[in-house]
């Protein structure tokens, strides 16, 4: 049942703290427990003797048919189709931690699956018409039907409203033309989500998404990419050459295809959030391992205070991620409606966390990290696109910003009129925002809402750290106000004002989902049973309060202008003109 809850961190930019929202930290249900235990027996069942094939595959650059098959028979591909087409119906907390456990063995298998129903197929279950779900998701569910998710183009990456494949009524039917570019799945795919424009070549955004299938005349795809990271699985172009698609394949409403786009990453996005959290546990596995079986100096390095405060950040990194993770995923499974920021946010976090903990783990592991022959480069190499697919990290970054600020604009009378209509224009395919922001207007009387300033349910042992969340949070509803007032309708050219309100926003919430965590764990366990996550939580408070701080001080005092005269500079040369050698 959706719900008309705010977005936690729209609220966040009025000083709000909506902790109803957050509170209690939200557990897995019972039934999804009791399903995801047998899912992880199955995982390890069908993935751990290949351990030493995925890096073979790697190496070849492909993931033979054979293993496909038993991933099918092991019924991967029918994680999020409902119970009644034949699949496990998994909400989205059950779907992320499955993830989250294919992770741990393997990137591209992960991907491979993330792909399908992640992306790929999620537009038929959100979208998707009686009829064309009673059509196609049997087939999806036992993998007789693999999916892929078709928008990026050559020449339209995150600025999907620039795509250029076409798709014109003729009769009953739509001929689609165009090519897709770097489709994950693509060459095993019979199930295609394909978004066209439908519009005037003058018209921005105006797509459609379609459901294609492979046995559609005109429909081809490309050699198998040959890729940095993430090798073995499929990676190709599709193109669409006069394909006739039946009106029936319709996803959505035609012309809304930027709503279909928008919702199928905004609910894909804690997929990717699992997967980072897998790998992130075992690269801490296997960092320790390596800490105390490797002596130098006559002792093994774990005793080495560098080395501990590489293996102590990733602890902190991997569980502010799981925390965020879980907390949008609870958010999505219970209908709440405004999630689209947090589910940036924990992308934006996890990827990064996951490379930080990564590239720790491979210096760990010195000399041997670098060798083909121990997981450590691979796993880095897999790690690199994270920050890249579904959604740049710059890109998202600026969508957090402008989407939580437009509520903001709303509310301050003297810039309503500047303010109005400028973030009406899609931010680099990311969406109209204002289909976001605007839902909530009038939810506030002031920028500032007096009543919500103040935690009032956390425990009592987190009196220090909610303390400096509420300073913090009165530090960004200030400097959202102040970069509104002093750009104007101009914010949207701002981009490193955007990006700093956007860190400090990613840093909040991260915060905010790791209190929850450890308040409700002190509540149910007593704080001498959660030491440690007390010691995280203290560690992660101190770096927020640094970074958010950090960012406030550099809306006004910064080198914006000079970074940008040398980026000029070197852009006009074509190069960097200095050298020592005259």
């Amino acid at each position: 049942m959706a719900s008309d809850k705010p977005s936690f961190i729209s609220q966040l930019c009025f000083g709000a703290i909506e902790e109803d929202l957050i509170l209690p930290y939200p557990k897995m249900k019972d039934t999804d427990q009791e399903v995801f235990k047998n899912i992880r027996s199955s995982i390890e069942q069908l993935l751990k003797p290949h351990e030493k094939d995925f890096r073979e595959w790697d190496a070849r650059g492909e993931m033979p048919n054979s293993f496909i098959d038993e991933m099918k028979q092991f019924g991967l591909f029918s994680l999020i189709v409902p119970e009644s087409f034949g699949g496990m119906g998994l909400s989205t907390t059950a779907y992320s931690r499955t993830l989250q456990e294919i992770s741990r063995y393997d990137g591209s298998v992960a991907v491979t699956v993330g792909a399908h129903s992640s992306i790929g197929m999620r537009g038929l279950v959100l979208f998707g018409t009686d009829e064309q779900k009673a059509k196609w998701l049997p087939k999806l569910a036992t993998g007789e039907m693999i999916a892929a998710f078709c928008l990026t183009e050559p020449g339209a990456g995150s600025d999907a409203a620039s795509i250029k494949t076409t798709a014109v009524q003729d009769g009953d039917d739509w001929v689609l033309n165009g090519n897709k570019l770097w489709i994950t799945n693509g060459g095993i795919a019979q199930f295609y989500t394909v978004f066209a424009k439908t519009g005037g070549q003058a018209e921005r955004g105006h797509m459609t998404a379609f459901i294609v299938t492979r046995d559609m005349a005109g429909v081809s795809t490309g050699h198998h990419e040959d890729k940095m990271g993430l090798r073995a699985s499929n990676t190709t172009t599709v193109s669409f050459d006069n394909v006739r698609i039946p009106k029936g394949n319709v996803l959505g409403e035609v012309g809304k295809g930027f709503k279909v786009a928008m919702k199928i990453l905004n609910s894909g996005r804690t997929g990717i959030g699992g997967g980072s959290v897998g790998a992130m546990k075992k690269m801490i596995a296997l960092s320790t391992r390596q800490a105390k079986e490797r002596i130098q100096f006559g002792k093994p390095i774990a005793e080495f205070g560098l080395v501990k405060q590489k293996l102590g950040h990733m602890m902190v990194d991997c569980y502010a991620t799981e925390s965020a993770v879980n907390m949008v995923n609870h958010f999505i499974d219970s209908g709440v409606e405004d999630y689209a920021v947090e589910a940036a946010i924990t992308k934006v976090f996890s990827s990064e966390a996951m490379w930080r903990t990564i590239d720790e783990a491979l210096q760990i592991a010195a000399g041997n990290g670098f060798m083909r022959e121990f997981p450590y480069e691979r796993s880095l190499r897999d790690a690199r696109i994270n920050r890249i697919f579904e959604g740049t990290n710059d890109i998202l970054r600026l969508f957090i910003a402008l989407t939580a600020m437009n509520e903001v604009g709303g509310q301050l009378k003297e810039l309503a009129s500047s303010l109005k209509g400028i973030f009406d224009n899609p931010i680099k395919g990311f969406g109209v925002i204002s289909d976001y922001a605007r839902r909530r207007a009038g939810l506030a009387t002031s920028y500032l809402k007096q009543d919500k300033q103040k935690f009032t349910k956390l425990n009592p042992a987190l009196q220090k750290q909610q303390l400096i969340f509420e300073e913090l949070t009165g530090d960004l509803a200030r400097a959202v106000d102040r970069i509104l007032r002093k750009h104007g309708k101009n914010i949207i050219g701002k981009q490193f004002a955007s990006r700093r309100l956007a860190d400090m926003m990613i840093d909040l919430f991260m915060l905010a989902s790791t209190m929850s965590r450890v308040s409700t764990a002190v509540t149910e366990k007593g704080a001498p049973a959660v030491t440690k996550e007390l010691e995280i939580l203290e560690v992660l408070t101190g770096q927020v309060k640094r970074r958010v701080r950090s960012n406030l001080n550099k809306i006004d005092d910064n080198d914006d202008e000079l970074i940008k005269s040398l980026a000029d500079h070197a852009l006009d040369a074509e190069g960097y003109l200095y050298d020592n050698v005259t």
